[in-house]
């Protein structure tokens, strides 16, 4: 019993400090991660557990920075379905997301009503990219990392990852409700 519960200790220590050090070769799903909220304090990923999430890296000076209007109206849409939508502002492209968080915050509710979830800035690719992003790199490969703003990650209630989309496939397209709905009803 003690050395069922000193493996059980090693084993979350080495998944934390395997995370803590940027890392994500020992996470199994989403719901290991997580993030900053935007107003500050912890985001766990595990708290959307049940539900399904479209992560997406967003900018407030981008020419994508419009779908923050897709986003949100996919978040009323489909929230009593199950869906969450997290934004995580990143200024990796464009240095478009020059704002601090206070910043982001106010612009994304004066200028587009958002009321979803947004995190703590962060990088989203490269070697100093959130473990949530080097996870998903991992887990889909290197073609389905943002290349841009507005990059799109779906995970299921489940915290698996079911699809990426770039930053050209609009919130409210059929190519992305589809797999949403396809996701939900899975739930």
């Amino acid at each position: 019993m003690v050395k069922n519960a000193l493996t059980k200790v090693l084993g979350l220590t080495a998944l934390l400090v395997g995370l803590t050090m940027g890392g994500s070769a020992m996470a199994t799903n989403a719901h290991d991660f997580s993030f900053d909220a935007i107003e500050g304090g912890p985001l766990p990923m595990s708290k959307y557990k049940g539900k399904a999430v479209l992560v997406v890296n967003t900018a407030s000076f981008c020419g994508f920075t419009p779908q923050y209007d897709g986003l949100q109206a996919l978040w009323k849409d489909y929230e009593d379905k199950g869906l969450v939508v997290l934004g995580v502002p990143a200024n990796n492209f464009g240095a478009q997301e020059p704002g601090s968080n206070q910043d982001i915050k106010q612009f994304c509710e004066a200028n587009f009503s958002v009321d979803f979830p947004l995190t703590a800035k962060e990088s989203v690719v490269g070697g100093d990219a959130h473990p949530f992003y080097k996870w998903a790199e991992e887990a889909l490969g290197a073609d389905n990392v943002p290349k841009w703003n507005f990059h799109k990650y779906l995970v299921d209630a489940d915290g698996n990852l079911v699809a990426a989309f770039p930053s050209a496939v609009k919130p409210q397209s059929k190519e992305l409700t589809s797999v949403v709905e396809k996701t939900l009803a899975k739930k």
